[in-house]
């Protein structure tokens, strides 16, 4: 009897996978090495560690895939501890600078054409501040790995800035139209190093609009709320359960996972890593599952000097400790990175884009299926990859509607804690309900009256 229900079970995946999408192809693979399995589980281990290092109590997306291929590219004018630093960071190790671009030059050749279905670009270019010039090996190592466009330009020109902002929303199908304004744009910069992720799925099996509604998030807002019963990967233990929802041909896919009632977004990430992601979460059985899942249209913009530092390179951000001599004719370090990123779902599928911008100089097997209720009405983990390898294209959490996301500024509360007669100096503080503060605040996320900026409080 169980075999027999089984047998059912898969004869009605197949048969909604058929009547779903006609077209549909077995999806292709990527075949790894064991030298290359290897690095793709360090860059997994180090996709979780920059998504635990940025996130806030906001709503959020970042590529880990495009800050592995900016970094990727410079470090190859690095050296010494700088050089060390990165890749251990990337989680390469041992391989260093050419495990990085073996594994970038692979996923750059491959990626884009596991699915017809499913749009997939990685681009890549540096932008060079005259009078200074590439040198050669460098030059080299860029266009053969990273297909990098290069141009060198005077960055006074007054259009170096609309340039760049072109190149990102031409690479990102417009969905990134800026990386910069006048306010952030510095021309006396050495070079801009840039990479552009760029990613467009149609569900396997679509939501039918129609079955979408306005349902509470949270126990608080009203979210519109997409809705399917239908047999799809599926698993759950004491923290949280995992869904997967495929695109187009099953080569990509999205892995939802929502804590448990009790549990938070904290817990489940203190779980993850390189082994739970490739042995349990991206291999699971197929069980009924009835799903609701919100749509999400959320942007980032997010400053990673900090959170690099922290991950472990600390050096290439000193100017005087950066060893860079191999990227152009004067020695540099990294001055400023930072990745802006969007993403939006719907009932049709999954849009989303990241630029990664650094700046430098001076200037398993298939159990019986049950049924489940996978009811996505409170904080949650996605995680955009590729199937055969594992590989995280992105990463990100969803808060809810009214959640604050986009730019964000973090700051140490220990330099927000000095007093003057019983005053905080720093009072022109408000929370997000308008309320000046009087004291230095908690941890959270508050409003700097002078800037109108969003401050993220550690």
């Amino acid at each position: 009897m169980k075999l027999h229900k089984l047998l059912l079970a898969f004869a009605a995946l197949t048969l909604a996978v058929v009547a779903k999408a006609q077209d549909y192809n077995e999806p292709k693979w990527i075949e790894l090495t064991k030298e290359e399995q290897a690095l793709v589980k360090g860059s997994t281990d180090f996709s979780f560690r920059l998504f635990k290092e940025t996130r806030g109590d906001i709503n959020q997306v970042i590529s880990p895939l495009s800050v592995t291929y900016a970094l990727g590219m410079l470090n190859n004018g690095a050296a010494g501890v700088t050089r060390e630093e990165i890749c251990q960071t990337l989680g390469f190790g041992e391989t260093g600078a050419d495990g990085i671009n073996a594994f970038c030059r692979k996923m750059l050749t491959e990626l884009p054409a596991l699915d017809e279905q499913t749009k997939v670009m990685l681009s890549n270019a540096i932008f060079l501040n005259q009078p200074r010039y590439f040198l050669p090996d460098f030059l080299d190592i860029a266009h053969s790995y990273y297909e990098a466009e290069t141009q060198a330009r005077d960055f006074t020109d007054g259009e170096t800035m609309d340039v760049i902002n072109q190149w990102a929303s031409k690479h990102t199908m417009g969905m990134i139209k800026k990386v910069f304004t006048k306010t952030t744009f510095n021309p006396l910069a050495a070079s801009y190093l840039l990479n552009a992720v760029y990613f467009k799925g149609v569900w396997t099996l679509k939501f039918d609009k129609d079955e979408t509604k306005d349902e509470v998030f949270n126990g608080k807002e009203t979210v519109p709320m997409m809705h399917m019963t239908n047999y799809l990967p599926y698993t759950e233990n004491d923290d949280y359960q995992a869904l997967t929802l495929p695109y187009g041909n099953e080569a990509y896919r999205m892995t939802v996972l929502l804590p448990r009632e009790g549990k938070s977004i904290d817990n489940v990430l203190a779980t993850l890593n390189a082994d739970t992601w490739l042995y349990r979460l991206h291999w699971m059985g197929i069980a009924e599952v009835d799903v609701k899942l919100p749509r999400m249209d959320i942007d980032t913009n997010q400053d990673l000097v900090e959170t690099m530092k922290a991950l472990g390179m600390p050096s290439a951000f000193d100017p005087q400790t950066a060893d860079i001599p191999n990227y152009i004719n004067v020695p540099q370090y990294i001055s400023n990175m930072f990745q802006v990123a969007k993403i939006k779902m719907d009932e049709e599928g999954t849009e989303a884009a990241a630029v990664t911008v650094i700046g430098t100089g001076d200037s398993g097997i298939p159990h019986e299926p049950e049924f489940y209720e996978f009811h996505a009405d409170r904080p949650f983990l996605y995680v955009i990859s590729e199937r055969s390898t594992g590989t995280i294209l992105f990463i990100g959490q969803y808060m809810g509607e009214n959640v604050v996301s986009g730019n964000t500024t973090a700051i140490d509360l220990r330099h927000a804690e000095e007093t003057e007669n019983g005053k905080w100096l720093n009072g022109q503080w408000f929370d997000l309900s308008g309320r000046k503060l009087c004291t230095p605040p908690a941890k959270g996320l508050y409003i700097d009256g002078t800037t109108g900026r969003k401050i993220l409080a550690k």
